[in-house]
């Protein structure tokens, strides 16, 4: 079979402007069987959020002696002990957090942190130490291991990219933002007598990669595009970036959908700048997001079979900059939310910034603890071999 330069290039387009998919979704059907049915929702915020007044340590005097405008002040603090607080931008998860629904981590990180944001990312995308340098993320190791052949376990992210996380050594997690787009677009009459002539030889070339991974989309697409229309959500949620993501990953899990593991991104993090009222709007939309999708799971009785946790790749600096904003950090919290918790709450103590580690908030939890308790007690898999060590769990579900 020949191929012009013209027909790489639209079969390049496509694959990367649609979706990127594994093998391991080729034989996908609704009958597909073996998932135990849990299913975990990761909430990147990208840009290193302000952990700091996110959960606010009004007690902590020294806390306002750094932040002298940029502070929250003590008397707007949604108060969840005697030394933090909720920043007041997120009453939407107060009654998820009062329902114990909720655990906040303080203090999580990594040994030696960095503070660039591709490479913080990359630690964390990877589940690596700061010295090594990994080309496959957890997730995919995760597909690796535990998805092989026909196994219906699967990972999808709702994005036009795939992030590092997803991609494993022989296995690549699904990025999509639209079903029924991306249907129209496999189901092209251009695209259709491609694969037909495709399915009639091999292509030896540098092309083998692209018609691979077209393949496989194309043998998916329909199961996909089916599972989506099942469940159409009556629940109202923001009609935000985050608000429309979620509704869409809630969609999918009503339906029935055989993934396990859905990854979302919410970005505008980076508050260097004029920080108040931007940090402001993205904790408001953030939580009105995260609570709407968890009352329309629990209305559809899902929530007890969903985890989610919401990361960043690293906090802020603890002192304010002279720009009304903050730099970046090192540790961070770290939300996990669920209707099984086992440590719910405010799961460690507060941030101690009479200890810093060079201006920023030292790491007493190892992020990886919260990758190997997910694996081990929620996806049912061995953390070890996806992790390449053995890490201490944490009693967090």
């Amino acid at each position: 079979m020949s191929t012009s330069r013209r027909d790489f290039l639209k079969i390049s387009s496509l694959a990367s402007a649609s979706v990127l998919m594994p093998s391991f979704v080729q034989k996908l059907s609704a009958q597909a069987q073996g998932t135990h049915g849990k299913k975990l929702v990761i909430i990147q915020l990208s840009g290193g959020n302000d952990g700091l007044n996110t959960i606010v340590p009004f007690e902590d005097d020294r806390y306002y002696q750094a932040r002298p405008t940029l502070g929250i002040a003590k008397e707007v603090v949604l108060k969840l002990n005697e030394l933090q607080g909720m920043n007041p931008a997120m009453k939407a998860l107060r009654e998820v957090y009062d329902q114990g629904y909720m655990s906040i981590l303080n203090s999580v990180g990594y040994p030696n942190p960095d503070r660039s944001h591709f490479r913080s990312m990359d630690i964390w995308h990877t589940g690596s130490s700061a010295k090594d340098h990994w080309n496959t993320g957890w997730l995919g190791r995760y597909l690796d291991h535990a998805c092989k052949g026909d196994d219906p376990h699967k990972i999808m992210e709702i994005d036009g990219t795939l992030s590092l996380a997803m991609k494993g050594e022989s296995m690549k997690g699904i990025a999509i933002q639209d079903p029924k787009k991306l249907r129209q677009a496999m189901k092209d009459p251009w695209f259709t007598h491609l694969m037909e002539g495709q399915a009639e030889g091999a292509v030896q070339s540098d092309l083998d990669y692209l018609y691979k991974t077209m393949t496989e989309t194309y043998s998916s697409v329909d199961y996909i595009y089916e599972k989506s229309r099942i469940f159409q959500s009556k629940a109202d949620y923001p009609q935000t970036q985050l608000g429309k993501k979620l509704k869409m990953v809630a969609e999918l899990i009503c339906s029935g959908i055989e993934t396990s593991v859905f990854y979302v991104s919410f970005t505008g993090f980076d508050t260097h700048v004029r920080q108040a009222n931007a940090h402001t709007r993205l904790l408001t939309q953030y939580s009105e997001a995260v609570a709407a999708f968890i009352k329309d799971l629990k209305s559809n009785e899902q929530w007890n079979h969903t985890a989610v946790m919401t990361f960043s790749e690293f906090g802020r600096r603890v002192d304010q900059n002279a720009s009304g904003g903050t730099d970046h950090g090192k540790a961070n919290n770290l939300f996990l939310m669920g209707g099984k918790l086992q440590g719910a709450g405010i799961f460690n103590e507060a941030p101690d910034l009479a200890k810093l580690d060079a201006g920023d908030v030292g790491y007493r939890i190892d992020f990886r603890q919260v990758y190997a308790t997910l694996l081990d007690k929620w996806l049912e898999t061995d953390p070890r071999k996806i992790l390449q060590a053995d890490i201490k769990q944490l009693n967090l579900i």
